[in-house]
């Protein structure tokens, strides 16, 4: 019986909000828009350029990876090979990059070597985590 009761006054409130014209806590909500949390974004971007070598820099990202950094550097993902062989003294495996390395970035490579580059990822094989790679210690000596 209560119940029927709190249905029957909730009807009246609301009935009771539209005659007079104020807006009940609903239709507030609709009318002011809720405020989106901020998200932090982490953008991938060059640390800085330096002309006299023809290279720039890149700190790598939580979430990078060579395919990607190469990607956004050289337009093609699969020049991969040529940050993995400019960095070899900081990267062990071509699979495993950290957040907060720097790598320089050959910003005009050769043909020949942006050629070697991506044969080397077209056929480079199959790849474990955690291990350096044959073909990749063979791309590394050229």
């Amino acid at each position: 019986m209560k119940f029927n009761k709190m249905l029957k006054l909730t009807g009246l409130l609301g009935a009771f909000t539209l005659a007079v014209g104020c807006a009940g806590p609903a239709e507030k909500a609709e009318e002011q828009p809720a405020a989106e949390p901020e998200t932090p974004t982490v953008e991938a971007a060059p640390v800085e350029t330096s002309s006299a070598a023809d290279t720039s820099s890149y700190e790598v990202n939580k979430g990078d990876h060579l395919w990607g950094i190469s990607g956004k550097s050289y337009g093609n993902p699969y020049n991969w090979p040529l940050i993995y062989k400019a960095n070899s003294d900081k990267i062990k495996d071509a699979d495993l990059i950290y957040p907060g390395q720097v790598f320089d970035i050959e910003s005009n490579p050769s043909d020949a070597d942006s050629a070697a580059a991506v044969n080397h990822a077209k056929t480079r094989g199959s790849w474990s985590i955690g291990v350096t790679e044959e073909s990749d210690k063979a791309y590394l000596a050229q």
